[in-house]
């Protein structure tokens, strides 16, 4: 593993947001939704996630995640990822995405 500097970590804009809204994505080539979440003072921003095999989207739908808001766009089809969704594999490779253990606001930065 490569050690960073905590500078480096500085960099990354860990933030809390609340997902708005969850959308089919059958043009993605992995089982895909994408997700609207509002991340307060920085905005509403889109993302696909490929967390389909453990969340319905209607249990996505007020859940505080954490995402990655300060990477470049990327294109996936005709659609702009504009954050990453952060999450971790269980042991069947399913997506479990990162959350806060309480509410806070949104766009709270990780500390």
């Amino acid at each position: 593993m490569d050690e960073i500097s905590w500078n480096d970590f500085e960099k990354v804009e860990l933030r809390a947001g609340t997902v708005i809204g969850v959308l089919a994505f059958p043009e993605a080539r992995k089982p895909a939704y994408k997700l609207q979440v509002d991340f307060g003072p920085f905005g509403v921003m889109t993302s696909s996630a490929q967390i389909t095999a453990l969340y319905e989207p209607a249990s996505l739908i007020g859940r505080q995640i954490v995402g990655v808001v300060n990477f470049p766009k990327k294109q996936i089809g005709k659609f702009f990822s504009k954050f990453l969704v952060t999450g971790f594999e269980d042991e069947s490779g399913a997506i479990v995405i990162t959350t806060v253990e309480r509410p806070v606001p949104n766009g709270s930065r990780l500390k």
